[in-house]
Order: structure tokens, then sequence, then C-alpha cells
């Protein structure tokens, strides 16, 4: 069954829950983004109907699939949710947060009880009563259908299979699966063994992965991790953390001069934070830039904590002019912003709000990017490349046309494209020392002389 919250003495019933969640997803499919959509449950009902949620997504290929042969008409968009919800929930009784029936009984409840779906109560209970009694014919039925039985959008699938012909089915599993906590341990105030020991006294299990990491056996609240609060470690997946020592390696760091630093996409401002430990004590200047004012507070929130300092420029990276002041880079972190494919694990949501046409845009928005800031990288500089994407237009080939078009650029040894959850990256080489990671994608690339 899947890692839903204790239940908490008090907690409201199960009908409510499932309302709520069906609203969420109502909202995600109006084109809201998840993180807004639970943003919107109260507090005290939100972890609950999040976990619900997340379930739902990962699975609602195979809910649509089934509520087709259940209904020959697509229901109004709230009792859609609802019965959605419902099915994608106990559609597998080994998934099931909860025993099929009683999904259904309050999945019912849960439409007698809304004004919005009062209506089609009847049909809802027809429906999943149905459905509880072919359930085996239905859900074979519908493995035919490769959104059903992979739950992700039909031009996703193909293009995965495209671009990923070897790992595309492990790629997609992946996605359905929930994505670990993982940790990256502040080296400039303990060290790995040290926090582990930590973890272990207060019953945490965890395993090392990469050189700061430690991937916890279940995830718990930030407030329940000793240290956190005392800024000793953060929340960071481990793909994620190659990004700042594989961009300082090799360069200077002892130098006479401070090393100038900049991360040109920074909020919520964990890579700058891992730039700055990674530098330890050394003489380092870090520019974190980032163009949306409400997202660079989170900087400023993520620093403080952490006990680190770095300037912090509310501006649009793409364009220098408004805040360069002309002093070249040693280093440049360009985290692109891109379909995150890559971290569905973590946002089930992106798969169904995404369009196959946005891969376009957003290559067209990482190349502007790229084309912007190569020019204030110091020769023998670097600027490191990446986004949390699984897709070669975003990462792969998006630097073959880079290379291409500027002949003073160098590509240094880089993962390239890891997978999520994969062990082995499109190369075949292994990662595994990484844990259970998303997929990410690295390009360093080292300004040559001209």
């Amino acid at each position: 069954m899947p890692d839903l919250p204790d239940p908490i003495p008090g907690s409201p019933p199960l009908w409510r829950q499932l309302q709520l969640t069906a609203a969420s997803l109502a909202s995600i499919r109006s084109g809201v983004s998840g993180s807004v959509a639970f943003e919107a449950v109260e507090p005290a009902l939100r972890p609950g109907v999040q976990a619900l949620g997340f379930q739902v997504l990962r699975w609602l290929g195979r809910a649509e699939a089934l509520r087709r042969q259940l209904a020959k008409r697509t229901p109004p968009p709230a009792a859609d949710a609802l019965l959605c919800t419902a099915l994608a929930l106990a559609w597998d009784p080994e998934r099931s947060p909860y025993e099929p029936f009683t999904l259904v009984d309050q999945a019912v409840e849960a439409a007698k009880r809304n004004p919005g779906t009062r209506a089609q109560a009847s049909f809802i209970n027809a429906c999943l009563r149905r459905f509880l009694r072919e359930r085996d014919e239905l859900v074979a039925i519908t493995e035919r259908e490769p959104v059903a039985q992979w739950n992700h959008p039909r031009w996703w699938i193909e293009r995965l299979k495209r671009q990923h012909p070897r790992d595309w089915q492990r790629v997609l599993a992946a996605d359905n699966t929930q994505a670990p906590m993982t940790l990256r341990v502040n080296l400039r105030k303990t060290d790995v063994a040290a926090f582990r020991q930590g973890l272990a006294a207060v019953d945490l299990k965890a395993v090392t992965v990469g050189a700061s990491g430690l991937e916890l056996a279940r995830a718990r609240p930030v407030a329940q991790i000793p240290g956190f609060l005392e800024g000793e470690c953060s929340v960071q997946d481990a793909a994620a953390q190659i990004a700042a020592p594989l961009l300082l390696s090799g360069l200077d760091l002892r130098g006479a001069a401070p090393l100038r630093v900049l991360d040109a996409c920074a909020a919520p401002g964990g890579k700058t934070a891992h730039l700055l430990e990674v530098a330890g004590n050394a003489a380092i200047e870090v520019t974190a830039l980032e163009v949306d004012a409400a997202r660079s507070r989170r900087i400023d929130d993520t620093l403080s904590r952490l006990g680190l300092s770095a300037k912090v420029v509310v501006a649009d990276a793409s364009r220098p002019a408004a805040w360069w002041d002309g002093q070249p880079f040693d280093a440049i972190l360009l985290d692109a912003p891109c379909t995150a494919s890559g971290i569905v694990r973590r946002h089930p949501d992106v798969r169904w709000l995404r369009r196959e046409s946005d891969i376009e845009q957003l290559a067209v928005q990482q190349a502007m990017l790229l084309a912007a800031l190569w020019p204030l990288v110091r020769p023998g500089g670097r600027l490191l490349y990446c986004t949390c994407s699984v897709f070669l237009e975003e990462g792969a080939h998006q630097i073959e046309a880079f290379l291409a078009h500027n002949t003073d650029a160098r590509l240094l040894p880089s993962p390239g494209h890891l997978l999520p959850q994969s062990g082995v990256n499109a190369r075949g080489v292994p990662d595994n020392a990484l844990g259970d990671h998303d997929g990410f994608f690295y390009a360093l690339l080292e300004k040559l002389p001209r």
C-alpha cells in the first residue's frame, strides 16, 4: 500500500477527504498546477489529501480508461473528478490505501454530501458498484490501452520510446513510484557519518548516496529531522546534488581573488546554498538570480536557515544588460526552465498538464539563456547547463546545437542524461552511487581562449 500519513485522532471522515481530492483533481484538469491546487486545501487536511491526490494522478490514465468502460458519456466535471478519484484509488487492491468497498461507499457518500455532485450520486454509485463486480474484466480491457497501462499521455509515451528505446518502460514505471526523501548534509557544519548517526539515534534509517547525501528509508516532515532547523541538512534529490561539485571541480578555490559564481535561475536556493557549502572556507562570491520576486524570497529563507550569504538579485537571466556589472564570471550554473519530465515522481500532475508543444517552446527559451549567459563566462571559466528533463530536446540535442554554433566552447566530462531511478544513464554508465534519484541532464562547458 502507498505511504500515506498516519491517521490523526479526530481526522475528517474519508468521504470528506475524497471530496477535497476530487476538487483538487478538477482544478488540475482545468490547468492549475498541483502545488497550487493542494495549497488551496486547509493546512490540517492538506497532507492526507495531497497523499491521496498524488496516488490519483499516478493512476489517472487507468482511471479514465475504466470510466470510459463504465459510462457512455463523460459526466459533468465535478462528478467525473470524483468518479475517477475513486477508480484511481480502488482499481488495484494491492496499491489501494483503503479496501475498495470502503472507497466506493465513501465516494458515494461524498457525492451525496456535495451540492455539485448530489444529482449524480446514483450514477456514481451504479458505476462504482459495477466496477466492484466486474473489476478483473474491466481492468483486462483497459490493459490494451497504452495510456491506461503506463499512466502517461500517449505523446509522452511515444516520445520516450523513440528517444530512450532501451529504457522507456523503466522510466515510465519509475514515474509511477513514490520518490524517496533525500537529504544533503551541510559539510560546513557536520559530516555525513555523524549526521547519519544522529538520524539513527531517533530511529531514522538512511543510506549514503553521492558525496554528501543520505536517502531516508521513509519520508518525515522536516521539523522531525534532527538538525534541519539548525541548518545541518537540506532536502535535495541525489541527482540534483551533482550540480554544485561538478561546476566547481577543477576551478582554483584558493586563488587570491574570490571566485565569481552565478546561479542564473536560482529559486528556491538549494543549488545556491550547495555551491557555498562545497566552497567551504574558500573565497567565493555567489550571485543568485531569479526573475520571480516572490520565489526569490525563498532563496533568502534557504540561505538564512543554513547560515550562508549570497547576493540575491531579482532579474531576467536572459537580459544581462539589466543586471550584469560587466565583470566576467568564473562559473555559471544554468538550471534552465524545462518540462520537469524528470521529476514526475515528485510532481505527478506534470504529465497531465504538459503539452507536446511545450518542449519546443522551452527548448527555444533554454537556447536563449545559453546564448545570453555564455558571453559572461571568462576564458577558462565554466558553464554548467542542467535541466530536470528526460527529453533529448532539453538535454543532448540542446548542447549539440550550442557546440555547433560556439567554437569557443568545449564539452568536459559530464553525466549527460540521468534517467529517474535508473542506476544507469543514457550512455550506459553506472551511477548506482546516487541511489534512487530523479531524472536530470548535465553538460559542463569550458570556455576556450580566443
